[in-house]
């Protein structure tokens, strides 16, 4: 008999975004008079830069001659690709070889995936609030989880505690949900920690091109001794509003090993087998992405979206409510009005102004009586949202 994986069934029924899915769909079918504004799921609503669609139907075009068509790209991606990347890290100080790089379908992909190649009696710390897919994916690997708090009193940003172990270490900085950015000095007490247990750090930088505060860094290789304990992820999703389109990058320094393994030659191997790549007119784009060019494009919709959510903080200034991110963050992490638990306001603010968030309780323990809302929305519903959401607490 086919036996399956056990360790599913400690997993929360549903993903908290198929939740949400379902409770709004319902609502939707039963108030189909009532338009629902959507500030919840992170998706993004701008459109791609034209330099960006120039290159990938370049790319394309490429492919429709035989000079000049591609079959498989190479595993770690296209050097041109890659060597862009690099040239972007040196345009905020941090030093990181082409040869280094891996191209993949999004960060999300390898947050998951890079547990593959790490023993399940790992012990994984998280901290919480947490983005599901930390959590999920080491419960499907039957691996113990551990957390460290980040909560109200310390502005959403968690520090290691020197008394617990962990071989495996998740970071997200500007963090998912709370939008709370470590400054430098709390990184590298995370890379110290993580160099005295001789564990690795798993940091997603997916939401590094929001920060606009001197003093936080836009990548964990900017800490001192990160390269020896530390794996990057980034994505172009929010960057580049390639939710749609899938591209992102690892970087894995060559001299990082670990219990005698050289930890990128292992990726490699891994991905070599269980991933083809990413397609030559994508990776033209993410080149286009990071050309002198691109990065002018891309910072108009980075800066719709920042001002998004100046829009929703200062609604949450002028309500009196309590909230982190913002600032170098796409997304508004606030204390539910009223001393309702998350769910219970999301409901509430459905049923009574139709605007979606996202309840923290989805993120753990320490988002209970939290909510999220994203940026990404578009600004006349934004404007819009706010309107309704300051109309609802007035009452």
């Amino acid at each position: 008999m086919a036996k399956v994986n056990k360790n599913f069934e400690n997993l929360v029924p549903s993903y908290l975004f198929a939740e949400i899915a379902k409770r709004v769909n319902e609502f939707v079918k039963a108030n189909p008079d009532k338009p629902v504004i959507r500030l919840g799921i992170g998706d993004v609503t701008r459109p791609l830069a034209p330099v960006v669609v120039d290159a990938m139907k370049k790319g394309c075009d490429e492919l429709a001659v035989k000079e000049t068509f591609k079959g498989y790209p190479d595993y770690e991606g296209y050097e041109f690709a890659r060597q862009a990347i690099a040239d972007y890290y040196k345009t905020f100080g941090v030093s990181v070889d082409k040869d280094e790089i891996l191209i993949n379908d999004g960060a999300k992909s390898d947050a998951g995936n890079i547990t593959d190649i790490f023993s399940q009696d790992n012990v994984v710390l998280v901290t919480d609030p947490v983005y599901p897919v930390y959590v999920d994916t080491n419960i499907m690997g039957g691996r113990k989880i551990i957390y460290a708090d980040a909560n109200e009193e310390n502005g959403f940003n968690a520090s290691p505690d020197p008394s617990v172990h962990a071989d495996l270490i998740y970071l997200c900085s500007p963090n998912n949900p709370t939008g709370a950015a470590m400054n430098e000095e709390q990184l590298k007490a995370w890379v110290d920690y993580a160099l005295a247990n001789d564990a690795i750090i798993f940091y997603d930088a997916a939401y590094e091109s929001f920060i606009t505060e001197d003093g936080i860094p836009r990548s964990i290789y900017a800490i001192e001794g990160s390269r020896k304990c530390a794996i990057e992820m980034c994505s172009l999703s929010k960057t580049a509003g390639f939710t749609g389109t899938r591209c992102g990058y690892t970087v894995i320094p060559k001299e990082l090993e670990m219990d005698g393994t050289n930890i990128y030659k292992l990726w490699y191997r891994r991905q070599s087998t269980k991933f083809n790549g990413v397609s030559y007119p994508v990776q033209c784009g993410l080149a286009a992405v990071f050309s002198e060019e691109g990065l002018k494009q891309i910072q108009e919709n980075l800066k719709y979206y920042q001002e998004n959510a100046r829009i929703i903080a200062k609604t949450m200034d002028e309500c009196g409510v309590k909230y982190t991110g913002g600032i170098n963050s796409p997304y508004i992490w606030f204390k539910c009005p009223g001393g309702k638990s998350s769910w219970e306001f999301f409901d509430y603010m459905l049923n009574t102004i139709n605007v979606v968030g996202t309840p923290g309780e989805g993120f753990g323990e320490n988002g209970k009586g939290w909510f999220r809302l994203t940026a990404f929305g578009d600004r006349e519903n934004t404007i819009e949202a706010m309107r309704r959401f300051k109309e609802m607490l007035s009452k």
